[in-house]
């Protein structure tokens, strides 16, 4: 049985709330959304509260059911006010890989907690690589650590595509993020897993020499 931090629940609410508030108000979604044009123009609060709305009901639901699942590992592990830090730096850091893949597309724009999700979701994975992960059209069980790697390769493989109305860079951001601060959080993860925290890194220096190279886009 998972159980629901007092601080996951207020997360939950306040995605919920301010979400159906998005969905009812098309101004204050507008206004609050994540999109470069706005943020270049010295509307920073975006880079935030774009991350507590979301396009329908159906994309709300599968962020907050996935975090329902993964916020009391890292609680667990690391304490409430260290899965807050990962939270919101995944957030942030998921809009901020973001910014920097679209920065001259002055209309892009993007919403969701994903970013700050797959950031919990990697904080996870590294802190037990070995959980079972399952989905639904594989009926077998994915070690933790091969599905943080099929992610984020396909996350590559989005982002160079434009794969969807999805904001894959955001995911891939907040994946490293969770993935780093987690291991600055917990250093000793160095000495106790450090073929996982290796074979995780694949897929991020993958990134890297495509955009070194100008394969990306």
């Amino acid at each position: 049985m998972y159980n629901l931090d007092p601080v996951t629940i207020a997360i939950i609410a306040a995605n919920v709330i301010i979400s159906l508030k998005g969905f009812d108000d098309r101004l204050f979604f507008e206004k609050y959304k994540f999109n470069v044009g706005g943020i270049k123009r010295g509307e920073q609060i975006r880079m935030f509260s774009s991350g507590f709305l979301h396009v329908d009901t159906a994309h709300l639901l599968f962020n907050m059911i996935t975090l329902y699942f993964f916020a009391s590992n890292v609680i667990g592990s690391l304490g409430t006010y260290n899965f807050l830090i990962i939270y919101f730096a995944s957030l942030v850091f998921g809009n901020l890989l973001s910014l920097y893949f679209h920065k001259e597309e002055f209309w892009y724009s993007a919403v969701g907690a994903s970013g700050a999700v797959t950031g919990v979701l990697y904080s996870a994975i590294l802190l037990d690589p070995g959980m079972s992960l399952y989905m639904y059209f594989i009926p077998i069980p994915i070690p933790g650590y091969v599905f943080g790697i099929g992610y984020l390769l396909y996350s590559i493989y989005g982002m160079k595509n434009r794969i969807g109305n999805i904001g894959h860079d955001a995911h891939f951001g907040g994946a490293v993020g969770g993935y780093a601060i987690t291991l600055i959080l917990m250093p000793s993860l160095f000495k106790t897993d450090l073929g996982h925290i290796g074979l995780l890194a694949i897929p991020i220096i993958i990134l890297f020499l495509l955009y070194k190279t100008g394969k990306l886009h």
